[in-house]
């Protein structure tokens, strides 16, 4: 046997799972005899009944379980009338009456059921808001927070000294990183001068075979009758301007070569510096002390940043030589003032 509880359960869930779309029941009593104008007073009886929550009830007494069962049950017979209201079993009658009765009892059942049912929903509604607990729970999750937060500060104030070695070490590390990065510059550079050169090189070539060519035609430009001199004026013009036309050619051809040489060497240089830079990190981690450190970066930005030698000055290489060696004598008195011992 159900208790009151369940029993009042029961009645409760039943309104407010009730679907009030169906009463109006248009293609069965056509528009003449369908209920289609109780549809929005009962959607608001519903409503109603669903603010009081069914958990609610347990709180209550028996007494006014009954009272919220028996008004349910009301109202939910206010809703099966519509929905087994059948005009051919009306007799000796207009069937427009009784179904004017039944929409006249759904739409004034909302001012009933809301005198009745508005103190239980008030209940319900201050269970569910229970601001005194809400306030309690705020309260012991920020002091939960402040234990936490406690906790961290002490962790981070305990390994201070550690995360402080740990940046030092990425500091160095983004330093060095950056420093082999700029190697990507010379390293375009060397590309950019391996394709000049190439293509001197090609031209020299082109030069060289014309060069020889023309040595060779020359040897047979005194048989040519459309040139060959009758006098010694026109032997001398044909002297000279073979003379010129050879040596503007092999001009042409040492400056060709020039070029292919000097690109050649820049490319090899700036190919030398890319190589300084991408090693700078593993010789100054390999380095001793810091004068030691000190000595490789010098090496290293004499290398970078010396003038580069163009290829077509022969005594440029001995001036840009010199830069190493003075580094080295530069640092020298530095280097045994560390090595002094502290009185």
């Amino acid at each position: 046997m159900m208790s009151q509880l369940e029993e009042t359960q029961e009645s409760l869930s039943r309104m407010q799972a009730f679907d009030p779309k169906s009463l109006a029941r248009e293609e069965e009593l056509g528009r003449n005899f369908d209920f289609s104008a109780i549809i929005a007073p009962a959607s608001k009886l519903i409503r109603l009944y669903n603010q009081l929550g069914l958990s609610t009830l347990e709180d209550f007494p028996d007494a006014i379980l009954v009272q919220i069962k028996q008004q349910a049950d009301a109202d939910f017979n206010r809703f099966q009338q519509a929905l087994d209201f059948d005009p051919t079993t009306v007799q000796n009658q207009n069937p427009t009456l009784p179904r004017d009765n039944i929409i006249k009892q759904v739409t004034v059942a909302y001012d009933p059921a809301f005198q009745k049912l508005f103190p239980f929903i008030s209940y319900g509604t201050s269970k569910a808001v229970d601001f005194q607990r809400m306030e309690n729970e705020a309260r012991a999750m920020l002091q939960s927070v402040k234990d936490e937060a406690g906790v961290i500060t002490g962790q981070l104030n305990e390994h201070q000294d550690q995360a402080q070695n740990v940046l030092a070490d990425v500091r160095k590390v983004a330093a060095e990183q950056g420093v082999s990065q700029q190697a990507i510059y010379f390293k375009e550079e060397s590309e950019a001068h391996d394709e000049l050169a190439e293509a001197w090189r090609e031209r020299t070539m082109k030069l060289a075979w014309l060069l020889g060519g023309y040595a060779f035609l020359s040897i047979f430009f005194h048989k040519w009758s459309w040139i060959q001199p009758t006098d010694a004026i026109q032997s001398v013009q044909l002297v000279t301007s073979k003379v010129l036309i050879f040596g503007v050619i092999a001009y042409m051809l040492f400056l060709s070569s020039k070029n292919f040489l000097s690109h050649k060497h820049n490319a090899i240089v700036n190919k030398h510096r890319q190589n300084a830079l991408m090693t700078y990190t593993a010789l100054t981690d390999s380095a001793a002390s810091d004068e030691s450190k000190d000595i490789v970066l010098n090496h290293a930005s004499c290398c970078i940043f010396s003038p580069q030698d163009t290829g077509y000055v022969k005594h440029e290489a001995s001036q840009n030589n010199s830069g190493g060696s003075r580094s080295v004598v530069e640092l020298l008195p530095k280097t045994t003032m560390k090595l002094d011992p502290q009185p």
